[in-house]
């Protein structure tokens, strides 16, 4: 099976109509004219999954239609993923084939890949994994050049390390970055570029601070840390937030201090509900931050309700929104205080619906 909606030769005009629909959807009449920032039209995908098919002595890596659990698709090409993957998709496929021990009750294969070529790839099973298992698993990463992990339930076996790291250069500046297995990263290396671009170009240098809520790893966190006197960044994931530390003090970055907190909890802190211990090891307290400038990068679902009611109390607010539904809903309530002063589309899934937005809101003077 090749990839039904994969149509490079239309690739311009798709990314152009989804635009037009998330224009549509934002309703934004007075907002200015938006930047429109295109993918490659193959190669793009840094992370892709398979569900892998036995039959018999053989396998095959299977995808599933929405909402049809029972039919599976056999995958033959995957042209969307980076090239690092496509290349080791049919290695993989021949050397777990010849190998009973790795093959057997192998349920998933997950790859992780990153623009300077690195592979980690995640084996997760039906069953749990052996000595025997171990010992192939390492001829097998020794073959590929790659990470490997395996999983079952309630086991994990890292041979080597659980990470893979990437670069990235932004305005003449390359930050490195470990990424972790199962912890979020944005899956088109080559737009995630031009969102950093894109919001160093709209962010001037401020001697206030910066509050960044949903941090991940630090993607946005470290090349903004240059225009701000201090940014304090939250997450709610403990691998996440171990990996943001790292990601800073490897770029030198020191200027950062990161909090294992979620939205909500950020919400509360900063209105005097209730202390965190969480926020014990700031250099400062909370009330003496200069927050002046909010960044947001939220799940699909959007900001919550008291997540909007601190937004509204910031001069700036960046939001980086991968659902123009839930960003539409959002910047209703934010209209009455901000306006729309920038606006920009990333085409981070092309050949889905799916579309990255960029926003920056102005507070409106009184």
């Amino acid at each position: 099976m090749q990839l039904p909606n994969y149509q490079p030769d239309r690739y311009q005009s798709l990314f152009a109509d989804k635009v037009t629909h998330a224009l549509k959807t934002l309703e934004l009449p007075d907002a200015p004219e938006p930047e429109r920032f295109e993918s490659l039209p193959s190669g793009f995908r840094l992370r892709a999954e398979f569900r892998i098919w036995h039959d018999g002595d053989s396998l095959d890596y299977v995808m599933f239609p929405p909402g049809d659990s029972r039919n599976p698709q056999r995958i033959d090409a995957f042209p969307i993923a980076a090239p690092r993957i496509t290349d080791t998709m049919p290695l993989l496929k021949g050397y777990l084939t010849n190998s009973p021990e790795l093959r057997r009750k192998l349920f998933q294969v997950e790859f992780l890949s990153t623009l300077s070529g690195e592979l980690l790839i995640t084996l997760i099973y039906h069953r749990p994994l052996s000595d025997a298992w171990h010992e192939c698993a390492v001829g097998l990463a020794d073959h590929l050049g790659c990470q490997l992990i395996g999983r079952s339930r309630k086991q994990k076996v890292v041979l080597n390390q659980h990470w893979i790291e990437e670069a990235f250069d932004v305005e003449g500046t390359t930050f490195r970055y470990r990424q972790p297995e199962q912890c979020f990263t944005q899956p088109n290396g080559g737009i995630n570029q031009k969102m950093m671009g894109w919001l160093l170009d709209h962010t001037p240098t401020h001697a206030t601070d910066l509050l960044e809520l949903y941090c991940g790893i630090g993607n946005f966190t470290l090349p903004l840390a240059s225009r701000f006197q201090n940014v304090l960044a939250t997450e709610l994931s403990k691998p996440a937030t171990e990996a943001a530390r790292w990601n800073a003090d490897i770029n030198n970055i020191r200027n950062v201090e990161f909090a294992r907190l979620s939205a909500e909890e950020m919400t509360s802190a900063l209105s005097g509900e209730r202390p965190f211990r969480r926020l014990a090891h700031l250099k400062q307290p909370l009330d003496q931050y200069q927050l002046n400038t909010l960044l947001v990068d939220p799940p699909r679902a959007g900001l919550d309700a008291a997540t909007l009611s601190l937004a509204s109390h910031f001069d700036t607010v960046l939001y980086i929104s991968c659902n123009p539904q839930s960003l539409a809903d959002n910047l209703k309530s934010l209209s009455n205080t901000h306006a729309v002063t920038k606006l920009a589309f990333f085409d981070q899934f092309p050949y889905t619906h799916h579309l990255e937005s960029g926003v920056i809101l102005t507070r409106r003077s009184a």
